[in-house]
């Protein structure tokens, strides 16, 4: 009797563990960030290189009854939507490149990009940017042209909206290290870098106030200072100064250096077409 008992608590055991464990391949049901940002998680931009597309992602695939067909070249590519990012539910999974997705890195996920691609990624609420290694599938969302790993979103500011605009720039490289980005003419290769510079001007941000006298009185005193020419932008009931255009972005880093040493740490670059 006693043996019987044990058996039976055994199975009720593990019909327990069976019952409340989540359903398909993720442990998560739902996808989270973690709770506190990791030293691990990186800010360097992915490197954009030549690298040969994968044969078996070029393969036509279709998710939820849509049908998608990856493109046979990145080059020459640009788009705009929402973008959006995915982090732990999905962390140390495969991706579609047969990679294991780390959140801590510059990826991201694209319909239909051949993989690996390269993509440099422009918030358009606030102007910052990454360049992302493209290595998974997805976002299967109307709307939404690419998903981001925690680490990009991170840089970009879009974890606590969890949805932006952006633009996208594909950084395509030929074999011969020839650089096409987006829908620019090919130039010659060049540094990770500058390819943030290619073809757009670059402003410092200084402040953000709903009060235009404010921000007029310290454009003046700035401009006066540091002899750089300014355009305020108002956005959602906010007057933003942007010191610029600067000539390059090693004269944007000097800039923003003495900016942030003198009572403005808040101060970030931002570019524009």
């Amino acid at each position: 009797m006693k043996n019987y008992c044990r058996c039976l608590g055994l199975i009720f055991l593990v019909f327990l563990v069976v019952s409340c464990a989540p359903k398909g391949r993720y442990y998560q049901h739902q996808d989270s960030a973690p709770k506190i940002i990791p030293q691990s998680v990186t800010t360097t931009d992915a490197v954009a290189k030549y690298v040969s597309y994968a044969p078996a992602n070029m393969r036509p695939y279709t998710i939820r009854g849509i049908r998608y067909q990856p493109l046979k070249t990145g080059k020459g590519f640009s788009d705009k939507g929402h973008a959006s990012w995915y982090g732990q539910k999905f962390h140390g999974h495969l991706t579609a490149n047969g990679e294991i997705y780390d959140m801590y890195k510059m990826s991201a996920a694209h319909k239909t990009l051949p993989l690996p691609s390269f993509v440099r990624v422009t918030n358009l609420k606030n102007g910052k940017q990454v360049v992302v290694r493209v290595n998974d599938r997805g976002p299967f969302h109307i709307g939404r042209v690419i998903d981001l790993s925690y680490a990009a979103a991170l840089k970009l500011d879009v974890l606590k909206t969890g949805i932006t605009d952006v633009k996208l720039d594909v950084i395509h490289v030929d074999p011969a290290g020839k650089i096409t980005v987006g829908r620019f003419p090919t130039i010659s290769n060049t540094s990770n870098k500058d390819l943030n510079m290619t073809n757009q001007q670059v402003y410092i941000q200084v402040a953000a106030l709903q009060n235009k006298t404010q921000i007029d009185k310290l454009a003046s005193g700035l401009k006066s200072l540091y002899q750089h020419p300014f355009k305020t932008r108002f956005v959602q009931g906010i007057y933003k100064l942007h010191l610029g255009p600067i000539k390059n972005d090693h004269e944007a880093d000097e800039l923003l250096h003495e900016l942030k040493s003198n009572d403005y740490p808040d101060a970030y670059k931002v570019y524009s077409d």
